[in-house]
């Protein structure tokens, strides 16, 4: 089976729905950029994709960084004197501030309060800290229960470790018949919050489940990694990995009513790139090409100049821009069932048009080879496969050996999914020949 055979016959409604029924498991889960919680994410997705995970030792030296320590956290809370617990991680992890060293003291509300984190424009949100590199703790809360805190003792707990173990990634392979890979990369570290980036792991979930059940030109490499740090693990562990990769994608903010947003490679005009840009022009609905910044998710990892990998990124709604991110308003009915199938079929038509570009040669170029007597404007029959007579000539004239099918299919304004079966067709008829794999 084709990839296009796989989305033709798609309920990508059903799949969101799928996939938001996975989210809703993953999110309650405490994570972080390592820990218990990381892994207990990795094997729910285990259940779902062949997912092979690596753990990292704490201080090896990645690039200019080093592994961090394990952070992992039983319980946390604020509790008033009469012992009611008027912050508590049992009832969202976003409570405490990521990697928060532990602390067991009675303390004023005017000693607490540095430590209290909230959003008094947005008073019922809980918003989401972390503090991974320094040695600090905190808690955050709705601005309006902050306001209902009356001056007095608290008790706070926040009974976390903070230790030698390892940072844990995970990663799924899926050969083709090329070695040459396309990686998808997604952050899985975020702890209750859907857009960013349980929607991001969910879809490239559910694209490795799709891709595992079709033909592949291509390898395809996914990392289910911590932000940032992950990236910079992979690609310190993976240098010579990462020479084969021809093509990339970061995915996140995959969930929301938003039209889609991709930012270019750093390279700028990147294969990739171009389809990308092709395949949402064909596409109804709003849309936005974004220049390459050195800021944002993992892209500017791989993309960094001693690698220049030519990764792009995919979201709907860009990190930073809806009101909800980094907040506990990030949940599970912010994130639409349709929109999460909605991606993962964008994501295949671009994948669809990487596979099929490829360079061809026109073995009969001196003039317009005759196609009636080879019975192809006859079997083209309209509509039933697809093909136009006209894709068909712009192939033949184009197939010079230089210029790719999706180079044909920009300079035709034709989809390329036209293009590409009309070079099908006059391949078998022994017409073109692909220079390329």
């Amino acid at each position: 089976m084709k990839i296009r055979e796989w989305i033709a016959q798609s309920d990508f409604l059903q799949e969101g729905l799928a996939m938001h029924g996975l989210m809703a498991r993953l999110y309650p889960i405490p994570r972080s950029i390592t820990g218990e919680g990381y892994r207990e994410t990795l094997g729910l997705l285990a259940e779902h994709i062949p997912l092979e995970v690596h753990q990292v030792p704490s201080g090896t030296q990645v690039l200019d960084w080093r592994v961090p320590d394990e952070w992992n956290i039983r319980d946390a809370y604020i509790k008033d004197a009469s012992g009611r617990r008027v912050v508590d991680l049992r009832q969202s992890s976003l409570h405490v501030v990521s990697y928060s060293t532990p602390v067991h003291r009675c303390m004023s509300l005017e000693e607490l309060r540095p430590h209290l984190h909230s959003l008094p424009d947005d008073p019922d949100w809980i918003p989401y800290r972390t503090a991974y590199y320094e040695k600090t703790w905190g808690f955050c809360m709705a601005h309006r229960v902050l306001e209902e805190m009356k001056e007095g003792q608290y008790e706070v707990l926040i009974d976390s470790t903070l230790e030698a173990g390892h940072l844990t990634y995970g990663e799924c392979l899926l050969p083709g018949s090329s070695a040459q890979e396309v990686l998808i990369s997604t952050h899985a570290c975020h702890p209750a919050m859907c857009n960013d980036n349980l929607s991001g792991v969910v879809v490239a979930a559910w694209l490795a489940r799709a891709l595992a059940g079709v033909e592949r030109r291509f390898t395809y490499r996914f990392v289910f990694i911590p932000a940032t740090i992950g990236a910079i693990t992979w690609l310190a562990r993976n240098e010579r990995e990462a020479t084969r990769i021809r093509h990339g994608l970061v995915l996140a903010c995959l969930g929301d009513g938003g039209g889609f947003n991709y930012k270019r490679t750093r390279q700028g005009d990147a294969e990739i790139d171009q389809a990308a840009a092709h395949v949402l022009r064909q596409r109804p609905g709003e849309h936005a090409m974004l220049d390459f910044s050195p800021y944002g998710y993992d892209e500017r990892q791989y993309g960094s100049p001693g690698f220049n990998l030519p990764i792009g990124s995919l979201t709907r709604t860009p990190n930073g821009r809806f009101p909800e991110y980094h907040t506990s308003a990030d949940d599970l009915d912010f994130v639409r069932p349709e929109a999460l199938g909605e991606s993962l079929a964008l994501i295949l038509d671009l994948l669809e048009v990487l596979e099929g570009n490829r360079r061809y040669l026109n073995l009969n170029p001196k003039g317009e080879p005759q196609l009636g007597r080879r019975g192809l404007y006859r079997s083209i029959g309209g509509a039933d496969i697809g093909i136009t007579p006209l894709a068909l000539l712009w192939v033949l004239n184009q197939s010079d050996g230089g210029m790719s099918l999706l180079d044909i299919a920009q300079r035709a304004g034709i989809p390329f999914a036209v293009i590409r079966l009309a070079a099908e067709a006059l391949e078998a008829h022994d017409l073109l020949r692909a220079l390329d794999g």
